[in-house]
């Protein structure tokens, strides 16, 4: 990027913090707590968001738009034109709920049941997307009332299927909606996103240039032995052990291959499985886990050195190791320039100070899709009360997870705010 460029920008980023906030109107803060508060109650898992797609499209059109519908199973996008020619911007909602169960005793808490992955699961709105949702049906009013005097268009991005597939494998989400070209008529200069977020106060947003969040892959480790009675270990090959070692011997790849300082990198298995009685060594054992990396080539070195790893461990004992390794979403990555431009935007939708630079988290966020497609930027929106400690509140995903609904409001200011003051700025 030029210098000019850089000035001009930085320029404009103060001429724009010295702006009076955009104004929100009572009736719509309150419309956005009874829509959170009524998906809240009526969650729907990935790819199954029927009654929530219906609910936002019906919302769209009583705004005057055309949504269109079924996109990637469940998905909705509806464009805005403003009255004046000016730059496009993409703004994602994400809608789907978790399979836990709700323990926070709300009085509007879910109740809902259903069936993940063959198992019967209790359904929870547990990562606060049903204030996503709420957030950008609010902003999308808002936009539609200023249409008049609003340069450029703005795309509505509500996207099925965050949390990752119904089956394991599976194409979902923000990847199947960008392989389904809804970005091909509707070519956006930028995209945002946003996230209520347990670790910041109500009042608060957390943001960062660059790596935001850390790429997420699912993988699959297949321990092949040989059966024997369990009294007679030396007559099979213990597929059981092989693994065991071979999960300890990953942990040393992490504490002892990988540089860190250089990138966070997260090597997590969280399911074993083997066997089916006490006194037989089974033929085959499997691992199931997570990988999560910022750095795609430091990806590819801890993905080969865990493959080598496991296939060495298992050859000195007699058995076969094999790993499968999906990526459900790369790293997130904010686009500097827009995190420049826009940062002066979030803090006037919050006050000053309330903006904070947070540090990578190594959770993931299939966002980065869109990121990936367009120049990104995602912010995270304190979901604390701000007199409670958010190190001791149940995080996102918890079944205690309930967010306090001041971020309702915060996320619609910040989210119109930076939608404005970018439709404005080109």
């Amino acid at each position: 990027m030029s210098r000019f460029l850089t000035l001009f920008l930085l320029l404009l980023a103060t001429a724009v913090s010295a702006e009076p906030p955009v104004s929100v109107d009572a009736t719509l803060r309150d419309q956005v707590i009874e829509w959170r508060r009524d998906l809240h109650q009526h969650p729907e898992l990935g790819n199954d968001e029927t009654r929530t797609a219906q609910k936002v499209a019906d919302h769209l059109r009583a705004l005057g738009l055309t949504p269109k519908t079924g996109i990637a199973h469940t998905g909705v996008t509806a464009v805005l034109k403003g009255a004046r020619p000016g730059p496009r911007i993409a703004l994602r909602a994400d809608m789907d709920a978790l399979p836990v169960t709700e323990r926070t005793g709300l009085p509007f808490a879910s109740t809902v049941r259903g069936e993940y992955r063959g198992q019967p699961v209790g359904v929870m709105h547990a990562c606060g997307h049903d204030m996503h949702v709420a957030i950008l049906m609010g902003v999308a009013d808002a936009l539609v009332a200023r249409k008049d005097e609003l340069p450029g268009e703005v795309m509505f991005v509500f996207q099925p299927a965050e949390e990752g597939p119904p089956v394991a494998g599976e194409i979902a989400g923000a990847e199947l909606m960008l392989e389904q070209k809804i970005f091909e008529e509707f070519k956006p200069d930028a995209v945002l996103g946003l996230h209520v977020w347990a670790g910041l106060h109500v009042g608060q947003i957390g943001v960062r240039s660059g790596g935001m969040m850390a790429s997420a892959d699912e993988w699959t480790l297949t321990v092949k032995g040989k059966q024997t009675h369990g009294s007679q270990p030396w007559a099979g090959v213990d597929p059981i052990t092989v693994a065991a070692q071979i999960l300890l011997g990953t942990q040393s790849i992490i504490a002892r291959q990988v540089d860190i300082t250089r990138s966070p990198v997260v090597l997590t298995a969280g399911q074993f499985q083997a066997g089916v009685r006490f006194n037989i060594i089974p033929d085959e054992a499997t691992l199931v886990g997570t990988l999560r990396t910022f750095d795609p080539a430091l990806r590819e070195d801890v993905i080969a050195r865990f493959r080598s790893t496991a296939e060495h461990f298992a050859g000195a004992s007699g058995a076969s190791a094999s790993l499968e390794v999906v990526n459900n979403a790369p790293a997130l990555i904010n686009d500097a320039v827009l995190y420049r431009q826009l940062l002066p935007s979030l803090e006037r939708a919050t006050g000053a100070g309330k903006v904070v630079e947070i540090s990578p988290v190594t959770a993931a966020e299939d966002f980065s899709h869109f990121a990936n497609a367009s120049r990104g930027l995602y912010f995270f929106v304190g979901s604390t009360a701000a007199d409670k400690d958010p190190a001791t509140m149940p995080m996102n995903h918890s079944p205690f997870y309930a967010p306090d609904e001041g971020a309702l409001d915060v996320g619609l200011r910040a989210m119109l705010q930076a939608t404005l003051d970018f439709l404005g700025a080109l």
